[in-house]
């Protein structure tokens, strides 16, 4: 997809109108600045579609020491963004896969994870985007991704339900087919 070619001015003026649209004047004093830190700040929200997550994985380690057991990062905080409502999505991606024959860099990751939530997203996509790239990158034996996460265009709008939050998952090879794996990254994953 070509990204179109949108200047900071034309992004500065846009928040111009919507603080008027809300009915407010954007050229009061407390408002002066704030198209400009609006559309940086949207910019580095949104910086995942700069990024290709798929590329921090591809430096792998093959010397392991024999270790042939899970890895698991869990607790990866991340914010995204409603792609319905843009706003935001914040919660915790819990990662994990059994290798074959090679592991990436623990930070590797998180990057990918937040790779793909500095994107307008809704949490199912996202969920399989993080499993699909390990698994086509690293070709493991199985992946697991595990996302909770409170959703603002729900708590703080619409339904008004604060502390609600969505979980979803998606397993592939292993720790979906094998009971004993899927069971122990599911127990592995839990708060």
């Amino acid at each position: 997809m070509t990204k179109p070619t949108i200047t900071q001015s034309d992004a500065e003026a846009a928040v111009r109108t919507l603080i008027e649209w809300a009915g407010d004047n954007p050229d009061r004093e407390g408002l002066l600045d704030t198209p400009a830190r609006v559309a940086r700040s949207y910019k580095e929200l949104f910086e995942g579609y700069e990024v290709e997550p798929r590329a921090y994985l591809e430096r792998t380690f093959e010397e392991v020491g024999g270790y042939n057991q899970m890895v698991v990062l869990k607790d990866i905080r991340f914010v995204s963004f409603c792609e319905h409502h843009m706003l935001p999505v914040v919660g915790v991606a819990h990662v994990g896969y059994l290798p074959t024959d090679r592991v990436v860099g623990i930070s590797k990751l998180a990057r990918v994870v937040r790779g793909y939530a500095r994107r307008l997203q809704i949490q199912e996509k996202m969920t399989s985007e993080i499993a699909l790239a390990i698994e086509e990158v690293l070709r493991p034996q199985g992946v697991g991704v595990v996302i909770e996460a409170e959703h603002s265009c729900m708590t703080l709008r619409g339904v008004n339900a604060p502390g609600a939050s969505l979980t979803t998952s998606h397993l592939s090879g292993v720790m979906r087919d094998d009971p004993r794996t899927r069971e122990e990254f599911l127990r592995l994953t839990r708060t």
